[in-house]
């Protein structure tokens, strides 16, 4: 199941690229105090690196979102659906107190959308052309409603936050791991060697693998606010309606470039462990939590 978006995909490139250029400077050689780890130069440098990382990564999200997934950007509707589209987005744009964000369709059989931008009022909605053919005009507007309130929640700088203070730890405790090993295991007793670097890579990798489900509980967090939202912006039977139509479909799959997974409207739902690193929860609780507010 792909369920890294492209956000935190060039996240974890940037950190491991400010990781080894930290490193070829010599910058983590000033970490070491009287043969020990300078816990404070240690974590400053580990939130340089991991708040690089993310806040680089939200401001190129909205670009990469637009290469990444070829997504095609309406400047002026050439028919009727597209006219009807931006209304829509203009009219809940305005309701959700936001500036309106450019809307685009990307070309996909699999019926989902997203939303992505660095802030509530320079973003991006974007739908499939699968959502288009498989929903109805009131349900693609309880979608279009989930993705505005995507934005109006500034959830993409919420994650940007939360991943940003994921990757400090991540890299705090990499090099601790490192830096012991080093000495424990190898007794290097001056500087660092080889295996500080070898291992404390290792550990960055495998401990980022495992703050992913943070971020990903925080994005099945977000889905049922972002359909609370939807459904405010249109009506809870259109929202409810609209989560069905994606159960009638198929089993929901992440976005063609699964990067972007975790901002759409749907997504592959693990199982058990697999749960723990899903971007979106089951369609039947969302459903149910929309049937039990109403209650």
């Amino acid at each position: 199941m792909m369920r890294i978006l492209l956000f935190l995909a060039t996240n974890a490139a940037i950190l491991v690229v400010i990781s080894v250029v930290f490193r070829l400077l010599g910058i983590d050689g000033l970490l070491l105090e009287s043969g020990g780890l300078d816990m404070n130069a240690l974590l400053i440098m580990s939130a340089i690196i991991g708040f690089s990382g993310s806040l680089i990564s939200l401001f190129l999200s909205k670009m990469m979102a637009k290469r990444g997934m070829g997504v095609q950007i309406i400047e002026q509707p050439s028919t009727p659906f597209e006219r009807w589209l931006m209304e829509t987005v203009a009219r809940q744009s305005q309701a959700a107190g936001i500036k309106m964000p450019e809307v685009g369709i990307f070309d996909s059989p699999e019926p989902n959308a997203f939303a992505t931008g660095w802030n509530r009022n320079d973003a991006l909605v974007a739908v499939s052309t699968g959502l288009l053919q498989h929903m109805t005009k009131d349900e693609v507007e309880a979608v279009v409603g989930h993705e505005i309130s995507h934005v109006a929640n500034g959830d993409m700088v919420t994650l940007a936050l939360i991943q940003g203070v994921v990757n400090t730890f991540v890299v705090f405790l990499a090099r601790i791991i490192g830096h012991t090993v080093d000495r424990v295991v190898f007794k290097n007793e001056e500087g660092h060697g080889i295996a500080y670097f070898v291992v404390s890579m290792i550990a960055e990798i495998l401990l980022s693998f495992l703050a992913s489900m943070i971020v990903m509980w925080f994005s099945r967090y977000r889905e049922f606010r972002a359909d609370e939202g939807g459904a405010r912006l249109s009506s809870r039977t259109q929202m409810a309606n609209a989560l069905r139509a994606l159960q009638r479909v198929h089993q929901p799959q992440d976005l063609p470039a699964g990067e972007f997974a975790a901002f759409g409207i749907s997504g592959n739902i693990g199982q058990g462990l697999k749960a723990l690193f899903s971007s979106h929860p089951p369609l039947e609780k969302r459903i149910a939590a929309l049937e039990q507010a109403r209650d």
